[in-house]
């Protein structure tokens, strides 16, 4: 029997990875694919895959639920960084439900456990704990901080120049290719085994390197002399204050960096190994790969 597959955040740069590789997936694998996006007219044009619109993302949650009606699987992206980022999650589950959804593979994010010194990680432990009481069978997908992150954490300062500055110590993260990222996440739904079902697997590249290593990544790859500068939290609460950007989401900012320094982003699992068969990139493979990401330093 044919298993739809619904893919939500198929405009986004996980997501349509995911979308393109169920897309190219063998006929044996015996799946349909549907993409829930906000807007029809940018979904990825893939062969045999539906377009369903829900212009109301997931806090319009009667459109959604009728968007997911004869789902079977669906792969839940987390929403993009909002004030209201749990109700969203909080309704999408809900309207997974009722739509007689039957699996749930959750994008979430390393360390998501209550009380984590990152605060935005709140939504993903609040979104978990939802799966967990909805009756659906899960798997939470904890993904490690994305590879193509870390030319952003670098401002350029002069001609060739350029500096990471924050306040993550000699913390270690394990940063993660989102090439990765969603290999894992198709081969966990295109196979429809109970051995996946309640694991929240720790999703990550081959090592955790510090900020000082990223710094010479960077410089590696790109040729421009990146270095690292340790900030206390006030001087990260200053230089980022400037940007306008809302204090919970500079407060996110600045936590992220200081769970990297609590040692809560340097786990290292083989999960893209384990369920992939080839071994995770590194963060300098990774950029190699994709020079496009090098945007912020050119």
């Amino acid at each position: 029997m044919t298993r739809l597959i619904a893919v939500t955040g198929a405009t986004g740069a996980l997501g349509g990875r995911v979308a393109r590789l169920l897309a190219d997936a063998p006929a044996d694998h015996d799946v349909a694919l549907r993409l829930v996006v906000r807007d029809a007219a940018r979904a990825p044009g893939l062969p045999g895959a539906e377009v369903v619109a829900n212009p109301g993302g997931y806090s319009a949650e009667a459109g959604l639920a009728a968007a997911l009606e004869g789902v079977h699987t669906l792969l839940l992206v987390s929403a993009a960084e909002a004030e209201d980022r749990t109700e969203q999650h909080l309704s999408a589950v809900r309207a997974a439900v009722a739509a007689g959804v039957e699996r749930v593979v959750y994008t979430s994010f390393q360390g998501s456990e209550p009380g984590a010194t990152f605060t935005l990680t709140a939504t993903h432990a609040a979104t978990e704990a939802a799966l967990g009481d909805s009756g659906l069978r899960t798997t939470v997908l904890r993904n490690a901080m994305y590879a193509d992150f870390v030319p952003f954490f670098a401002t350029v300062t002069g001609e060739g120049t350029a500096e990471i500055a924050a306040p993550a110590g000699a913390g270690a993260v394990s940063f993660v290719s989102r090439d990765d990222a969603a290999a894992v996440a198709a081969a966990v739904l295109l196979e429809d085994h109970p051995s996946t079902d309640g694991r929240v697997l720790d999703v990550t590249g081959p090592e955790a390197i510090t900020l000082t290593r990223a710094a010479e990544v960077l410089t590696e790859v790109t040729g421009r002399q990146v270095t690292y500068r340790d900030q206390t939290v006030e001087e990260a609460w200053a230089t980022r204050r400037p940007s306008g950007a809302p204090d919970w989401e500079v407060e996110g900012w600045v936590t992220s960096y200081t769970a990297i320094a609590a040692g809560e982003m340097a786990i290292v699992s083989d999960v893209v190994a384990e369920l992939t068969g080839s071994p995770a990139l590194t963060v300098a493979e990774h950029l190699t790969r994709h020079p496009e990401d090098w945007a912020p330093l050119r």
